[in-house]
């Protein structure tokens, strides 16, 4: 017979096997969520490693990092098929706004180029021009600005698609900082997140309560490992269920069931609208992949064209005085290098517009406006991909850790003999 000590140890070890299983799940949750955003970059040994797999022979890189390309382009193509359009986007500027905003910034820096030019071209001449002159080619000069930057604007909105890639754009960024997109992702989904940490043990309890049961009636050693490993399976795998299911709602007695991150949708299109314009879409970073991106080229073609046309209206009743004083080839090689100067120094004049561009643009509130009103299954497509990627292995990754809490258990409660 048991004595009474025996017996109470008896009970304890089963009332345990549900906490236990309830730790097993929640450590098994969190894990997988580790090992979704981290580490950002591969470690351990990378002496074997399939192309864009997290999961090297002895390592591991988180999965967001290591398909954040691919992640990116899922993104990005849902905001340019559903949220919004770039050409729509760039015509809410007003070229005659955009240009009063920059004029002054450019005129300081055209001073400053013209007389760099014309002292390298003519500098006999220009030094002995009488200073009115001089005055009056920096008022040409000042009328000038307007129409310049206006009609320079009105191309660039013409030509839009030709001199910025927002995919390629936004690819770059993510791949060059992969904490980008775990970034969007930690805060599209930080209360899904906070779920599946804590239903990890609320499941965990569940099954480990069916345990217990099956424990007390078949007192078997092979029950705490594979136990273990359906608690570790079904917890992570039931939680990125209830995340993204049922897509749309329904009524279920007196409940409303639906997926706890599609009823967020407000909630979550404002976080993702605001973090993408911070991290990728900010109007910085816009110019600057129109101004050194891939299709720089383009652009500066556009701005070229337009600075020999400006210069040439500048120049006016200058231009005999200027051709007789450096010749016809000169003259004309001297327009190109105002247009190269122009072109070295936008960089620095554009920023004067950011403040302009970031209110008249309104990306954020677009992208926000736009994603509050996409249907179910196109709002999943936002989160989804972060687990739709190895969540076979995650869910894997949690059973068998499961399977190993189950075999210590072996050793903490034996079987009766």
């Amino acid at each position: 017979m048991l004595s009474t000590a025996d017996e109470v140890y008896a009970w304890w070890k089963y009332l345990l096997m549900p906490f236990i299983s309830g730790i097993v799940g929640w450590f098994t949750n969190v894990l997988a969520l580790e090992m979704t955003f981290h580490p950002i970059e591969f470690f351990g040994f990378e002496i074997f490693r399939l192309k864009d797999q997290p999961w090297g022979f002895f390592g591991w890189q988180g999965i967001i990092p290591t398909k954040a390309e691919k992640m990116a382009s899922i993104t990005v193509d849902l905001m340019l098929q559903k949220l919004f359009d770039v050409k729509e986007i760039f015509n809410r500027l007003d070229p005659t706004n955009f240009s009063s905003v920059i004029s002054d910034c450019l005129l300081l820096h055209l001073d400053i180029i013209f007389d760099e030019v014309a002292t390298k071209y003519m500098p006999i001449s220009w030094n002995n021009l009488p200073q009115e002159l001089k005055n009056e080619l920096v008022v040409c000069t000042s009328a000038e600005c307007p129409q310049f930057l206006s009609s320079l604007m009105t191309d660039l909105q013409i030509n839009i698609y030709n001199i910025l890639d927002i995919k390629n754009m936004t690819l770059k960024a993510c791949v060059e900082n992969k904490a980008v997109m775990n970034n969007i992702f930690h805060e599209v989904g930080d209360k899904e997140f906070t779920f599946i940490k804590r239903s990890g043990f609320y499941f965990g309890f569940l099954f480990g309560s069916a345990q217990m049961i099956l424990w007390y009636f078949y007192n078997r050693s092979w029950i705490l490992p594979v136990g273990g490993f359906i608690v570790g399976w079904l917890t992570n795998s039931i939680a990125l269920k209830i995340i993204f299911r049922p897509l749309n709602a329904r009524k279920v007695a007196c409940w409303t069931v639906h997926g706890i991150f599609l009823k967020r949708q407000n909630e979550v299109s404002r976080a993702f609208a605001r973090i993408i314009c911070v991290d990728i879409l900010n109007i910085k970073a816009i110019w600057d992949a129109i101004l050194h991106g891939s299709l720089h080229h383009n652009f500066e073609a556009i701005l070229r064209a337009h600075s020999i046309v400006f210069t040439e209206k500048i120049m006016g009743s200058f231009r005999v005085f200027a051709v007789v004083a450096m010749g016809t080839d000169k003259y004309a090689q001297m327009k190109e290098d105002v247009a190269s100067k122009v072109i070295e120094n936008f960089p620095r004049i554009i920023e004067h517009s950011y403040e302009y561009t970031t209110s008249v643009l309104e990306i954020e509130e677009t992208i926000r406006e736009k994603m509050q009103s996409l249907s179910s299954r196109d709002f999943e497509g936002v989160l989804h991909p972060a687990f739709e990627e190895d969540e076979v292995t995650l869910i894997f990754v949690g059973g068998i850790l499961g399977a190993l809490v189950g075999v210590t258990q072996m050793f903490i409660f034996p079987t009766q003999s």
